[in-house]
């Protein structure tokens, strides 16, 4: 029997207090104790003052490569995991969700790197013009809080559970402190052990607690932030402790929900949406023995199609071998626990006073290498609810395993009333080919539900499920579902930052921000920047270039060599009802005459034109006009070296195009991004 270790204060150390026994899911066999943590104030502590005060010191793209760099890692054990994830009875593709899933997460979250910056904060949107001279200016900046991450896991998901919270806190600059579940933490503690011996995590970012954890609220700080995922009832409690009240600590709650597909009026039997309903909704019921947050609860079909889905799921499911997932044909394993099976089979009864068992039966039904009887197995059930505004239990209930119940409704409008019913969900489904459809149910439904996925055969091949979330997009749902929002990208990493409005000069405020903010300081540059390295370029250092006198020949040229002829560049008689007083010239040779004004043609330090970001024509340009150009580094980005890398060491700069006229006016404002050599390297 293994004794788990919790890993605080930079070591592994023996638990203490009340013990949780962990059993293997297919004989009940005890395989582990956890306990609690050995003084929890000073693991807060030691997070807040060594974790995240090291994490703080390493920019976004610092921070980003490290997720990378833990990613490819944890990539290279990964098949370790899959065996003692194999324990809590789950297949190999239950595992590859948790496993691959989590890692797959650290790796979205570095790609965010280069958009995050490579400064210790992030900058936050535009500038606010604060006065009419531009000499006072606001600025929003994203600094990380100065706390811990406390994540309360669920069960369900050891490792994706704790990777997919953690990419994002590691990523904003906060230290992590995660109480695994008691009843799967050995899977989690196998994952975090060869964490800590790849040295790749800085000191003190990541603590683990395998136990109960008792009393951790207790030491929680205005700085720290709080995330929960498991039922709802759990949820509610610990989001009215005293402590997260006193304090105003922010709490993120993602709860088990009763989420819904619904097949659409088009999507009748013998159509791809109808065989793509079944199958996914098969696949919602029994892929980690229904144990996920985002599985499917509440089956809806048009009544002129529910005995065919009847018929049709009930094939699907008969398909579904319960047992061993290591015995070949076995698709679906065990709920992790006996204790996990009685609930279920708790609120299973509850479900059948208002619904009635059409698939499934829980007295006979067949096991592949295991023993049903010490085993935590349950066959796939499959309820029918011929009245779901009346019996109401499907909509107030969950059954948090292979159980699901099936609904018929009259019209569009119905379906979306019964999905809302379940009072706010993770997640819902319209399989539907009509726009129409699809549009309604989002508009209608969409305040219910935190993800809406449109199941049809123009996704379907590349689409990842109902139940998979995926990194770059919330989390989370309102209502029951808890509220709170996960992961969504640079969304997700907010909530482990502070944003500061910040007040004062653009030039005070450029060197604050460390992005060049205009009417702030320019200072001419006494070398051409497309002559300096990237380390050597300064932000605000600017490039006055020699004028342009446009020509009716430039606006006639630019048409014939870029085929662009509309009217207001060529037909003087046209002009009548329009802006325009004569000729313009074209907004694109603006910005290419404004490149000729200010490249430097000789090879130099820049290797490549890398894209244009933003681009405004903010005044007409008329022939007889003089433009001219004044070139400011706004930004300057780091990237990283690949091993496979032919080219030199570089970074990516920023630059703003400012293109006035004889007034002084701005006549087109844009920025471009260049790649820069760097000198050292």
């Amino acid at each position: 029997m293994n004794h788990l270790h919790n890993f605080t204060l930079g070591q592994w150390q023996a638990p203490t207090g009340v013990e949780a026994l962990q059993h293997n899911a297919y004989n009940n066999d005890v395989i582990g104790v956890a306990g609690d943590v050995v003084h929890p104030a000073d693991v807060f502590d030691y997070g807040r003052n060594v974790g995240s005060r090291n994490l703080r010191k390493m920019t976004f793209f610092e921070r980003g490569l490290m997720l990378k760099q833990l990613a490819i890692y944890l990539t290279e054990r990964k098949e370790q995991y899959y065996a003692v994830s194999h324990l809590t009875g789950a297949t190999r593709l239950d595992s590859w969700i948790d496993i691959d899933g989590g890692i797959g997460n650290l790796f979205a979250y570095a790609s965010l790197r280069r958009q995050m910056g490579s400064e210790v904060f992030y900058v936050d949107g535009p500038a606010v013009p604060l006065s009419k001279e531009g000499t006072f200016i606001g600025q929003h900046l994203m600094v990380p809080k100065r706390g811990v991450a406390l994540h309360i896991n669920a069960f369900n998901f050891p490792v994706w559970g704790m990777l997919e919270k953690c990419a994002v806190n590691w990523l904003a600059g906060v230290a992590a402190v995660v109480k695994a579940s008691e009843v799967t933490s050995f899977v989690t503690e196998a994952v975090v052990r060869d964490i800590d011996a790849s040295g790749i995590l800085p000191k003190g970012a990541l603590q683990f607690i395998g136990g109960r954890g008792h009393g951790l609220l207790d030491y929680i700080e205005n700085q720290d932030v709080v995330s929960f995922t498991g039922s709802a009832e759990t949820g509610k409690r610990l989001k009215a402790h005293p402590r997260l009240l006193e304090h105003a600590v922010p709490f993120n709650m993602e709860a088990d929900s009763l989420n819904a597909m619904v097949l659409g009026e088009d999507s009748a039997p013998g159509t791809p949406e109808f065989d793509l309903f079944i199958k996914n909704v098969r696949a919602e019921i029994t892929v980690k023995a229904g144990q996920k947050c985002t599985a499917v609860r509440r089956i809806m079909v048009p009544s002129a199609f529910l005995e065919a889905v009847q018929i049709h799921l009930g094939k699907e499911l008969s398909k579904i071998k319960v047992g061993d997932p290591s015995v070949e044909g076995v698709r679906m394993g065990a709920l992790v626990s006996q204790t996990q099976r009685a609930r279920v089979l708790a609120n299973l009864g509850l479900l059948t006073q208002s619904s009635n068992i059409v698939f499934g039966d829980l007295a006979q039904y067949d096991i592949m290498g295991a023993d049903k009887s010490s085993g935590a197995f349950m066959p796939p059930i499959l309820l029918l609810n011929e009245h779901p505004f009346e019996g109401l239990d499907c909509h107030n209930i969950e059954a948090f395993g292979p159980v699901a119940t099936l609904m018929p409704y009259e019209s569009l409008e119905k379906a979306i009333e019964l999905a809302n019913l379940g009072k706010g969900s993770l997640v819902s489904t319209i399989c539907t080919l009509d726009p129409a459809i699809a549009g309604q149910f989002v508009l209608e439904a969409g305040a219910f539900h935190g993800r809406i996925l449109i199941l049809n055969r123009e996704s379907a091949k590349e689409s990842t499920g109902h139940g998979s979330p995926m990194p770059m997009l919330t989390h989370g749902g309102p209502g029951r579902a808890g509220g709170g929002e996960e992961m969504g990208g640079l969304r997700g990493v907010m909530h482990y930052l502070q944003r500061v409005a910040v007040q004062g000069h653009p030039t005070m405020l450029t060197a604050v921000s460390k992005t060049y903010q205009r009417g702030g300081a320019r200072p001419e540059a006494a070398v051409h920047p497309f002559r300096q390295y990237f380390e050597t370029l300064q932000i605000g250092e600017t490039l006055t270039t020699a004028n342009h006198t446009v020509s009716e020949a430039d606006i006639t040229n630019f048409a014939n060599v870029s085929g662009d002829n509309f009217y207001a560049h060529m037909d003087v008689t046209s002009l009548e009802g329009t802006p325009f007083t004569g000729r313009v010239a074209h907004g694109y040779f603006i910005l290419s005459k404004a490149a000729g004004l200010f490249v430097d043609a000789k090879k130099g330090p820049v290797l490549l034109n890398y894209g244009l970001d933003e681009c405004r024509f903010t005044k007409p340009v008329y022939p007889g006009m003089t433009i001219g150009v004044r070139l400011t580094v706004k930004e300057k980005i780091e990237t990283e070296q690949r091993v496979d890398d032919t080219l030199p060491p570089r970074g990516i700069v920023r630059w703003l195009v400012d293109v006035y006229d004889e007034t002084g006016e701005t006549v087109a404002l844009a920025t471009i991004l260049t790649m820069v050599r760097k000198e050292i390297g």
